[in-house]
């Protein structure tokens, strides 16, 4: 494995960054200044609160808001210290009157955060028997509470969704001086910071609860995972199954990026992780630098929606329609599957236009060289998927996925870890996770103020007043609106008020549950590649050489699926596995044909350039193929008649221009 690394890395240019963890920065630094001591803290607090997840995923977690406040608490600390005021990282010393004034206001913020949770757990019964009979203390509290939260989630997150939060919070208090449909009673502060402080139905609700139990476990796994060497192996396999074929690079990008999503729900670190290597060797072999970082970003986009491990809203879709993860999971198969395959269909389109070779297959590394010292890195995910279908819950899964992972690892020098990388990979996984849990903490909020307010039902009213009963209009708005949310919003936060504010609308209109659900969050992801906020896109855009905006532009036209196959699920379940087996089969199969001729349209190419009435004609056709089948058979032959026919047609269109040109692509 070694001369094959060496080998790949001196035909391919790539080579691995170590990104040091905080515990190591701490371990290398001399001395003991200011920046040693929160080194030293941030790494005792990270890796203790993953210690703390581990112990209760096995033993079972103790009182359910004793766990979520200890949880939100730590994760609270970290980002007042990892986001400093006055400074760019806490890597930076204190050297100004004014930079040490900060660094006295930051260090008051982790004493609140700590003396909240401290009054919360000092007499844990009294305090939650005081449900609707609050104290003047639990007022005090509450306030603070939601302040440092808003502060938090400003600092780790943006301030977006501060704002967004606190328009409803405003709301809330005082919607007898709003108007139109957002007029209402007002609600008394005792009962908000009820709902908010005391009860579940706020901070410390669904979205907290799952980033506590679920999704900081899942995260630690994909720290680890990649700490052994994952991301170069799954960048190596990629390359060895698709470097050799047209447009090979651009192809690795798509699988290696589909891999890497597997343990990442980070479309900027993905990236980063393989666009550094891969948008430098598209250029090279003669993609256009805007195409090569378009591919990049949508790729990486990709892994918030891949399972095994997707983005953390897909533990709240679980939770919020008591199912359970594994269930998601397979929803989510086939739609990420017709989203690669577009995006791998552009890419071959691409490359045959514009004549792009292949690279050499002598130079690239041997798949059954990677697998053969990487087979255990994909085997700990197969226990993962394993253990979530046998019906062990999320949290037990992950914990004996990472046992399984940390002892595999001794089976090969290169991936065998040390304790100061488990310890080191355990810290950033909660690193990872907390602006997560603080974006939960905030959508909280959110949900507390939509519930104290009665504003959900009021919203849930206008939009299907607004739609008229049209479910294309209430799809368009539900899409407008999380695209623009997800401007300034992580993809949780977005799903969460989409689901509180929207989605009961969907299935008012009788979408199934699952398909409004995954409708929201598809939306929620789909703004790293959008215009004007495309923070995927521009930075493959900077790996690139090429214009954020026309990147971003490119993006959105490669990444056509994410905007139309959640239209097509909702229409047609069976996408989603709803439905009999064939049903799906025969769905997925009308899609990949679809998605293929509409990435024939934007190209304009296939064996040769199209003049804009073939186009037009090939997209009418992949139109067809993609609506829905309706019903199975029982209710009747025609519903089938228009997709096959658009499949059909789009199938003798390929063999007939085949034959027109009958040499393969070199």
């Amino acid at each position: 494995m070694n001369e094959n690394r060496t080998a790949s890395a001196e035909t391919l240019h790539y080579d691995e960054v170590r990104e040091y963890s905080v515990l190591e920065h701490a371990l290398m630094r001399r001395g003991y200044d200011v920046v040693t001591w929160v080194a030293v803290i941030v790494a005792t607090v990270a890796i203790a609160l993953a210690l703390f997840h581990l112990y209760v995923a096995v033993f079972g977690t103790p009182q359910s808001r004793a766990f979520r406040s200890t949880h939100l608490t730590g994760m609270m600390v970290l980002a007042v210290l990892l986001f400093p005021l006055g400074r760019k990282s806490w890597r930076d010393r204190p050297a100004t009157p004014l930079q040490w004034g900060l660094f006295g206001i930051d260090t008051l913020l982790v004493l609140a955060v700590v003396a909240v949770q401290v009054y919360t757990l000092w007499d844990l019964d009294a305090f939650s028997q005081r449900e609707g009979e609050l104290i003047d203390a639990d007022l005090w509290m509450g306030s603070l509470l939601i302040l440092l939260v808003l502060e938090t989630t400003r600092r780790s997150v943006g301030l977006p969704m501060v704002i967004v939060t606190l328009f409803f919070v405003v709301h809330s208090l005082y919607a007898h001086k709003f108007f139109g449909f957002l007029y209402g009673p007002p609600t008394s502060f005792t009962k908000y910071m009820d709902v908010l402080f005391i009860r579940s139905e706020g901070m410390f609700g669904i979205p907290i609860s799952v980033a506590a139990t679920y999704i900081v476990l899942f995260i630690i796994f994909g720290a680890i995972l990649i700490r052994t060497g994952a991301g170069r192996m799954f960048i190596d396999l990629a390359i060895s199954l698709t470097g050799h074929r047209t447009g090979g690079p651009a192809k690795a990008s798509v699988v290696a990026s589909a891999f890497l999503g597997t343990v990442s729900g980070s479309a900027v670190a993905n990236v980063v992780t393989t666009g550094s290597f891969t948008i430098p060797l598209m250029r090279k072999l003669g993609y256009r630098p805007k195409f090569a970082g378009a591919v990049e970003a949508c790729a990486s986009s990709g892994g918030q929606i891949t399972p095994p491990i997707m983005g953390a809203a897909a533990f709240i879709i679980a939770e919020f329609m008591h199912v359970s993860y594994f269930t998601v999971i397979v929803a989510a198969i086939i739609p990420t599957l017709l989203y690669f395959a577009t995006i791998y269909f552009m890419v071959d389109i691409e490359a045959e236009k514009d004549g792009i070779k292949r690279l050499d297959k002598r130079t690239l590394p041997r798949a059954l060289n990677v697998l053969k010292h990487g087979w255990h890195q994909l085997l700990t995910l197969g226990v993962l998927v394993g253990l979530l279908a046998w019906g062990y819950s999320p949290m037990l899964s992950a914990f004996w996925a990472i046992v399984a992972l940390v002892v595999l690892s001794f089976r090969d020098p290169l991936t065998r870890m040390s304790p100061v990388d488990l310890l080191a990979a355990m810290e950033s996984g909660v690193r990872a996770a907390m602006p997560v849990t603080v974006a939960c903490a905030c959508a909280g909020i959110i949900i507390g103020s939509i519930f104290v307010s009665g504003l959900g039902l009021k919203f849930t009213n206008q939009v299907i007043g607004i739609a008229d009963g049209n479910l294309l209009v209430l799809l368009g708005l539900t899409g407008v609106a999380a695209i623009i949310l997800g401007m300034g919003m992580t993809t949780t936060a977005v799903y969460i008020t989409v689901a509180a504010l929207i989605v009961p609308s969907l299935i008012h209109l009788k979408v199934v549950p699952m398909a409004a659900h995954m409708f929201a969050f598809y939306y929620g992801v789909v703004s790293t590649i959008t215009p004007p906020v495309a923070l995927a896109s521009f930075a493959a855009a900077a790996i690139a050489g090429s214009s954020p905006m026309s990147t971003a532009v490119e993006s959105a036209r490669i990444g056509i699926a994410k905007y139309l196959v959640p239209f097509a699920f909702v229409y047609n379940p069976a996408l989603l596995f709803h439905g009999p087996i064939w049903l799906t089969c025969l769905s997925a199969a009308l899609a990949f044909i679809s998605l293929w001729g509409l990435s024939v349209m934007l190209e304009g190419w296939l064996k040769g350039p199209l003049n804009p009435f073939m186009r037009l004609v090939v997209g009418a056709l992949s139109v067809m193929a993609l609506l829905p089948p309706m019903e199975p058979l029982i209710d009747g032959l025609p519903s089938f008649i228009l997709p096959v026919t658009g499949a059909a047609g789009i199938v003798l269109f390929s063999l007939s221009r085949n034959r027109l040109d009958p040499e393969p692509a070199q």
